[in-house]
């Protein structure tokens, strides 16, 4: 009888793991960097930072402080946040404690990811930068490419996945800045509408397991319903109920 082959799928972009390639930590950085100008997630990211770019001039903002924004904060949503609110006459204090909040829906992707990047000899100051480059794109795309990374070069492949990401991000926000004059604003708004299209569309097709599917089902069934009650929160307390209900389920399933 002959033995089941079950074939090892995995990127076309990276090596196999026990390749000599992954011996070498600059490799490493390279391949995240072709990894990242490569993923068909980039296009949608150069899109949304298009719409940042272009954002960020009609509200008076100069090229460099956008060009910084897209470096340090590393999310358009709050981009836009910092953007909108200091255009608004905010202090530096209120726009920085708008951005921080914002920022707290990343502090779970930051969580799932640095578990995969770790080692026993993985000091903590070598997960500062990978922890500031996680954002929704790098998330995602860290499911997809870390398991065929071998784990002690995967902090040097993040690294230049986001790297690759930022960059080309820094020059989508260039580019969205000088063509702002002639970027019709409703268009401009459907490019920044691009990101949590894609991240819902990502997640879905990332989920294989019941739990995943169900979590994602029941939080879409959910808003609705919740947007009804204009909280202000209504994605945190869609997120927050169709995980829990998902993961009783779960839990629930494996007892049976």
């Amino acid at each position: 009888m002959n033995p089941t082959i079950h074939p090892v799928f995995r990127p076309l972009a990276l090596p196999a793991l026990d390749s000599p390639k992954w011996l070498s930590t600059p490799i490493a950085f390279a391949l995240g960097v072709k990894s990242a100008l490569s993923s068909i997630l980039a296009l949608v990211l150069f899109g949304t930072f298009i719409g940042v770019g272009a954002f960020a001039h009609d509200t008076g903002f100069t090229l460099g402080w956008a060009l910084a924004s897209t470096v340090l904060v590393w999310a358009g949503p709050a981009q836009i946040i910092l953007i909108s609110t200091s255009h608004a006459g905010a202090t530096l204090l209120e726009s920085a404690l708008a951005v921080t909040i914002s920022a707290i829906r990343l502090l779970p992707m930051v969580v799932s990811v640095l578990p995969m990047l770790r080692t026993p000899q993985t000091k903590m100051r070598q997960l500062a930068l990978p922890a500031h480059l996680v954002a929704v794109t790098v998330w995602v795309e860290s499911f997809r490419l870390l398991p065929h990374v071998p784990r002690e070069r995967r902090i040097a492949f993040l690294n230049g996945l986001g790297f690759g990401l930022v960059f080309l991000s820094s020059v989508a926000t260039l580019i969205g800045y000088g063509l702002a004059a002639s970027l019709p604003p409703l268009l401009a708004a459907g490019i920044l509408a691009l990101t949590p299209l894609t991240f819902l569309l990502s997640t879905a097709r990332n989920a294989h397991k019941l739990v995943d599917k169900l979590a994602l089902a029941l939080g879409l069934a959910l808003y609705p319903l919740v947007q009804l009650l204009q909280t202000g929160v209504d994605i945190m307390i869609c997120g927050l109920t169709a995980g829990t209900i998902a993961y009783g389920v779960h839990r629930i399933r494996r007892r049976a």
